[in-house]
């Protein structure tokens, strides 16, 4: 997909991830040059859908509204991470259009993950969806992972944060020290962090060396903010999600950031706009 400032590729037969995105010429994802690395790999390149759960939960059998959820771990934490639709197999419905239908490997509910991309101008737009598909309420949550990599400055404009997704506490708390990202700046390495309830815009990004500046908004009434800065690979992660890591503790345990229950028929929506400029 492509404007005069911006090109950007997807692969629906790798987890309808962003491969690669380039604005104004500069890569501003963290691209293989092997599009085989997406699947050997997959958590630690380009940009990808997170469904139906975002982040970590535990794995093995909890139960939920009267169902047994039982994930197997896929991730050296020892967590399920990221949800089931990553590395999957999609299917094209348009021109920029994708879905996939899932369910098992531990989830007892079927579901239809929808994502629609567009590009115009500086501004890229991706609608993600998640329709509950069974017959009974079901726990959702959406979300897009991508990585930028570089001297990235960041914003995340909250003042609360959940200081650790490896060991998600059940309230956040203020920000503080390297926890404060309200004024942009680089992550400092170690952060791993969830922020709620942003203010507008959630987030900024800066790449000094290419000139840009971004703005990521995604409208949703528990929008959480998830950045983690990782220096063996060289980029951050800042990841819009609609529910804070450890989503179905969260809901069974009556925590905040939870997993949104929908009845069978409905769907959540995550709009999610990533606009450039060259104010870097």
């Amino acid at each position: 997909m492509r404007s005069d400032d911006i090109e950007l590729v997807m692969l629906p037969g790798l987890g309808a991830r962003m491969h690669s995105l380039r604005v104004r010429g500069a890569s501003v994802l963290r691209t293989p040059a092997d599009v085989t690395e997406h699947e050997r790999d997959p958590f630690y390149w380009g940009g990808f859908v997170m469904a139906p759960w975002c982040n970590r939960v535990m794995p093995g059998p909890m139960r939920v509204d009267g169902h047994t959820v039982d994930l197997p771990t896929n991730f050296d934490d020892g967590t399920a991470i990221h949800g089931q639709v990553y590395a999957a197999q999609w299917e094209r419905t348009g021109d920029a259009s994708m879905a996939i239908e899932r369910e098992g490997d531990g989830w007892p509910w079927r579901y239809r993950v929808e994502m629609d991309v567009m590009v115009n101008g500086l501004d890229v737009s991706i609608v993600q969806r998640l329709r509950n598909l069974a017959d009974t309420p079901m726990p959702a949550g959406v979300g897009l992972h991508p990585w930028f990599p570089g001297h990235v400055k960041i914003a995340v404009h909250s003042g609360l944060v959940y200081a650790s997704n490896t060991d998600s506490s059940a309230r956040p708390r203020p920000v503080d020290g390297d926890l404060d990202l309200r004024h942009g700046t680089e992550m400092a390495v170690g952060v791993d962090a969830a922020w709620p309830d942003p203010t507008d815009p959630p987030v900024e990004l800066w790449w000094p060396e290419a000139g840009l500046h971004a703005v990521m908004r995604a409208p949703f009434p528990t929008l959480h903010i998830v950045a983690a800065y990782s220096p063996e690979r060289g980029a951050i992660a800042v990841e819009p999600e609609t529910h804070a890591p450890q989503g179905l503790r969260r809901l069974v345990n009556g925590e905040p950031g939870a997993l949104t229950m929908i009845d069978p028929g409905e769907e959540i929506e995550l709009p999610i706009s990533i606009t450039f400029d060259g104010g870097a």
